[in-house]
């Protein structure tokens, strides 16, 4: 597996598993143009060229704002001079400090509901539409989405009493939504761009020790996932190893969606 010579776009990749995505390319050979809100985009480039000497470019962008977002790819053009890999990493989640969003049902805002979804959603949408040319160009595109798996089952709010954690209707929605996007893409943008979907399962994040244990007792492999667990899945997908996979959801979720 390898992918020297090839650039990739990470959006959210100042978090847990865009960072951890940025690591599994970059020791692969790629090089990294990092997208997030803040600083941490700076950061996560500057690891990225120190652990693995990759060429990176930090890119700090709110993806709630559409002309930026579309801009991005001459960005990495004029740094790289080509795209092969597209990232969709950033989201809302639940940790998320948001009014009206990690809140019951009935107090949630629908302000906040649009918000998420223009990040999670429609960010992804209006950037792999914009990045779609130089991907058809690099004769290897691949872009992947990284859903969840509550775009896939419905949340058990059992495991959130007691805590100050929650699961957001929009948070579900969108990543559902952006499974059917994947869908969607796979089939127009074929045969010259792949389109796949990683679906994690809950990341271990210093969470409250209850809501850990009844996670764990909710999965088959009795642990939460760590951003590590991503990386195997974002190389495969990212690389030639999947060049006849397009329109699959990948889930990493320790079993989790097979009860």
């Amino acid at each position: 597996m390898n992918l020297t010579g090839r650039v990739a776009l990470i959006t959210g990749g100042g978090g847990h598993i865009g960072a951890a995505i940025g690591e599994a390319l970059a020791e692969l050979g790629a090089a990294v143009a990092v997208l997030d809100r803040d600083v941490s985009a700076q950061r996560a480039a500057e690891h990225l060229h120190t652990a693995f000497g990759a060429a990176t470019l930090p890119l700090q962008v709110d993806l709630a704002n559409q002309a930026a977002v579309q801009a991005l790819p001459a960005r990495v053009l004029d740094r790289f001079g080509r795209l092969d890999i597209l990232v969709n990493c950033a989201a809302f989640v639940g940790t998320t400090a948001l009014e009206g969003w990690v809140v019951p049902f009935d107090e949630q805002s629908p302000k906040t509901w649009r918000a998420a979804l223009e990040v999670n959603l429609t960010a992804a949408f209006v950037l792999t539409q914009a990045c779609a040319p130089a991907l058809r160009e690099s004769g290897r595109g691949s872009v992947i989405n990284i859903s969840s798996i509550y775009g896939v089952v419905g949340p058990d709010m059992r495991l959130y009493e007691g805590t100050a954690m929650g699961n957001p209707a929009a948070y579900a929605a969108s990543k559902g939504g952006l499974l059917q996007l994947t869908r969607y893409l796979a089939t127009v943008l074929a045969p010259e761009i792949r389109v796949n979907a990683i679906s994690p399962g809950g990341v271990e994040r210093g969470q409250p020790e209850v809501f850990q244990q009844r996670y764990i007792e909710r999965t088959p492999l009795k642990r939460m996932a760590t951003a590590e667990d991503i990386k195997g899945a974002a190389a495969f997908l990212a690389s030639d190893l999947s060049a006849y996979v397009t329109g699959q959801n990948l889930m990493v979720d320790g079993g989790w969606t097979t009860w």
